[in-house]
């Protein structure tokens, strides 16, 4: 498509329908208004009274019978929660919510809208581009274009400049239905190749929908606001990209070009200083400068740990093992294991794209086997489980495992510590009675937001009920059982927990197995990440014929709880440097302390103090190099190094130090004894500092 009039075939075509539907239908006001023998459905409004109206009234029509301003300032309407075009007809019985632009749910639909501003903007600047999609995603939007020659970040200005101009001239969206052979034809005679092998695509039950925005007109489901001027000007071109058609090599390479747009001005303009400041904080870029971590063609998607990235995972391990003391039994189950195992787990039907697999390479046929790199630790857990008889006194027993599991990610989506093909699980399982499964929820919980809270989370967080998903094992009787109880957990959750705490329903994206809990903690500069998970599981169990015997004598299979607090270590330590921007509390950091000298007079004494900190327990280094005390400061400033130790002559013959903290122009001297005790208080963990004032 161009933004000219269409080929003269379809402008024939539209000009029959606009007198009477031939092979498509137009939604407009004239041609739905109802008839007045027409049936009636009820409407319910927000307050809960309801009206009468002939069927195949619209949204627009009931918004303006209640009030013209109500009609002006409405972009959009949800019946029974599903949001749906203002001209829609209502054709059942639905409950109706007028959507007004600074309405939240009216945000996609901006940004979809200024997806379709975008395609029209395109192809007016340059005649004979090609478009394919372009959908909403999170914080934004994309359109992919078939050109000879790619755009470039320099294209954006005029593409913005025509955006602004088509926003500005106000047209209404105007949703059509036509034939499947009357779309291929119109798009075929406009040279739209991708939009005909779209159209193919659509199932033969569901209608293709055209979107008009003035002359230029779209294949979309929708839904769409009222016009293009509701988009406003609060819209940003972001980045370009390649992208194959589909998704595969073998397609024509299309250019992808993002963007984003908001309701304000004030909330673009936030969320481009939360952009900018996500930037200097990636994780990937600090961790190359603060010598953490690196990656290599030769080893995609894992990860080679540096010492001092090393020492944090292991901070963090120690944190997760001491919050678990008294209440878990840590193991570890075998990192590869016959396929007969994950196919009685069900993962080789369910997750098999997902598994790292392999054919063992003995000669005789008995050892030719097939064997996988677990994806997860929940198997090897039940068999630890099954081995010896087990009573229902034992439960609950949870087994806890920091397991090193591998999962297939496509090459493009593999993004630093964040997404990487292997990774360590701060994993664990509860193996509970039904009887016992709320409560272990309830203490699972509570230990996931503590544990927030002692890495410094203390924004919002959200608490999400994942339920089942189309795609899933078990039976629909265990599945309503399952979610009785979590629901149940979810709204003792939100009675109990803190303004902060938000919960949600999130409909099919539990685990093939069970529903789950998501926990969704916001970061320093307020993005919203998802780590801990609590998946009650009633299947994997009976899978494997694991039971304890019950207080009747009876066999009894128990109910498995898969739960995760950190997720990935490695993607919780890529949110931790992200959120801290590398400044680390002085218990995470890997180097906490370093002692530096003014002149070589301060080095035998520097080495004292060296001495002192590590005996003290405290990650301590030196620096004793032949440069100016400003080259050195500054030098560990940027590496990010908590507390520096200035010493000279001075200082070693009054046994004091200059303490210097990152991110201050101060110094304060002190005695060296208080410098380090001070230090050892600072660096105490919050969890043992926690337990000793509870002592």
């Amino acid at each position: 498509m161009t933004d000219k009039t269409p080929a003269d075939k379809a402008q024939a075509d539209k000009a029959a329908a606009d007198k009477a539907p031939a092979s498509g239908f137009q939604f407009t006001l004239s041609n739905l208004k109802p008839a007045a023998h027409a049936a009636q459905v009820t409407v319910t409004f927000p307050d809960g009274k309801t009206r009468e109206y002939p069927r195949g009234t619209t949204g627009l029509d009931i918004a303006k019978g209640i009030s013209p301003s109500l009609a002006k300032r409405t972009v959009a309407m949800a019946l029974d929660g599903r949001l749906t075009d203002l001209a829609d007809p209502i054709e059942d019985n639905a409950a109706i919510d007028f959507v007004a632009r600074d309405d939240a749910r009216a945000l996609e639909l901006i940004r979809h809208d200024a997806a379709h501003v975008l395609a029209e903007a395109v192809q007016s600047l340059w005649p004979g581009t090609q478009v394919t999609i372009g959908p909403t995603i999170e914080n934004g939007f994309y359109y992919d274009f078939f050109r000879n020659e790619p755009f470039t970040p320099e294209d954006f200005a005029a593409i913005e400049k025509r955006m602004r101009e088509i926003i500005q001239r106000d047209k209404p969206f105007t949703k059509e239905v036509w034939t499947r052979d009357e779309a291929k034809r119109v798009f075929a005679d406009n040279g739209e190749a991708f939009k005909v092998e779209l159209v193919d695509a659509i199932p033969e039950d569901q209608t293709i929908k055209i979107y008009r925005q003035g002359e230029w007109f779209d294949l979309c489901r929708g839904p769409h606001m009222t016009s293009t001027g509701k988009i406003g000007t609060a819209f940003k071109l972001m980045k370009v990209a390649g992208a194959y058609w589909r998704g595969d090599s073998n397609n024509p390479m299309l250019t992808r070009i993002y963007g984003t747009a908001f309701a304000k001005q004030e909330d673009l303009d936030a969320y481009l200083k939360q952009i900018e400041e996500a930037e200097k904080r990636d994780h990937r870029r600090l961790g190359r400068e603060l010598d953490l971590f690196h990656f290599q063609e030769e080893g995609p998607g894992v990860v080679f740990w540096h010492a001092k990235g090393w020492s944090i995972f292991q901070s963090l391990v120690g944190y997760m093992r001491r919050r678990l003391a008294g209440d878990y039994n840590e193991v570890n189950a075998p990192q590869i294991l016959d396929k007969v195992l994950w196919e009685t787990s069900g993962h080789w039907d369910w997750y098999r794209e997902n598994m790292f697999a392999a054919q063992s390479a003995g000669e005789d046929a008995e050892d030719k086997r097939w064997f996988a790199l677990k994806p997860m630790n929940c198997p090897g857990h039940v068999q630890i489980f099954k081995h010896g008889l087990k009573s229902y006194r034992d439960l609950p027993l949870r087994l806890a495992e920091f397991g090193v599991v591998h999962r297939y990610e496509p090459s493009g989506a593999m993004h630093g510590l964040m997404r990487v093909r292997g990774f360590t699980q701060d994993d664990a399982h509860v193996f509970c009675t039904e009887a016992q499964l709320a409560d272990e929820c309830m203490k699972i919980n509570d230990l996931i937001l503590s544990t927030y809270s002692d890495f410094g989370f203390e924004g919002e967080l959200t608490v999400k009920l994942s339920t089942r998903p189309d795609k899933r094992v078990g039976t629909d009787e265990m599945w309503d059982h399952a979610e009785r109880v979590m629901a149940t957990v979810l709204s003792e959750i939100k009675a109990q927990g803190s303004n902060r705490i938000k919960t949600e329903i999130n409909p099919g994206e539990g685990a093939f197995y069970g529903p789950k809990f998501e926990y969704v903690l916001r970061d320093a500069i307020g993005r919203d990440w998802q780590c801990g998970t609590t998946q009650v599981d009633f299947n994997l169990p009976e899978r494997f014929g694991a039971f304890y015997i019950d207080a009747d004598g009876a066999k009894k299979a128990p109910v498995m709880v898969h739960r995760a607090i950190c997720g990935s270590m490695e993607r919780f330590i890529g949110i931790l440097i992200e959120h801290f921007a590398g400044n680390f509390p002085l218990w995470l950091a890997p180097v906490q302390v370093v002692v530096t000298t003014i002149t070589s007079e301060g080095d035998d004494y520097a080495r004292k103090v060296l001495a002192a900190l590590r005996k003290a327990g405290l990650r301590a280094d030196i620096d004793l190099r032949n440069e100016k005390i400003n080259f050195k400061v500054r030098e560990h400033s940027l590496a990010k190094v908590p507390a520096l130790l200035v010493v000279g002559k001075k200082e070693a013959e009054t046994h004091q130090v200059s303490v210097r903290r990152l991110g201050s122009d101060g110094q304060k001297v002190m005695p060296t004894d208080e410098a380090i005790a001070a230090l050892v208080d600072e660096a105490t963990p919050p969890d043992v500092r926690r337990m000793r004032e509870t002592n």
